[in-house]
């Protein structure tokens, strides 16, 4: 019996070490991305401009369009869910693009081996992109100020941030975006 319950433990722990030495390098090259917020010196939020170039959930490089409208930021887990609920009833391909809207998630916190073996693989069943943040001072910078345990919604004018809003709920969220 002890025989078995070694030899389960050894393949377990090869399995772990497996799954480490697998899913637990990022692929993230930061020299491929940026965030500029303006003026530097202030939170981010009303009458701050935003341009980034972050890489969606299918590791492509994506940049603000000059004419989106709203910004969405989801910051926690909790948040992430409403906003995936949200999607859910708008689950077109285009649909974000169509509205003249755009998705960013901070996954600047998520363990790498967690990030590559359970979030991305989910985060890849969507149809639309889903921005991210990978880089730790990136989110500091966008969360500084703000209701991170809400979905955060900023309206844009050519990327400069006209009114900030938060939503506890799909049916807020919902209500904001419309």
């Amino acid at each position: 019996m002890k025989k078995i319950l070694l030899s389960i433990l050894v393949l377990l722990v090869i399995a772990v070490g497996a799954l480490f030495a697998i899913n637990g390098t990022s692929n993230y090259d930061p020299s491929k991305y940026s965030l500029k917020v303006t003026p530097a010196d202030k939170p981010f939020g009303v009458g701050s401009t935003i341009a980034f170039t972050l890489p969606d959930q299918f590791d492509k490089p994506q940049s603000l369009p000059a004419d989106t409208q709203k910004l969405i930021f989801v910051f926690t887990k909790p948040t992430g869910h409403i906003f995936r609920s949200w999607m859910a009833f708008h689950e077109q391909a285009d649909y974000l693009n169509q509205h003249k809207l755009a998705a960013v998630a901070d996954v600047s916190g998520m363990p790498t081996v967690i990030l590559n073996t359970f979030a991305m693989p989910d985060f890849r069943k969507s149809k639309y992109s889903l921005e991210l943040i990978y880089d730790k001072k990136m989110a500091a910078k966008l969360k500084e100020g703000q209701q991170v345990d809400k979905v955060i919604v900023m309206s844009l004018e050519h990327g400069k941030v006209t009114k900030v809003e938060h939503a506890g709920s799909v049916e807020e969220l919902d209500a904001l975006l419309k």
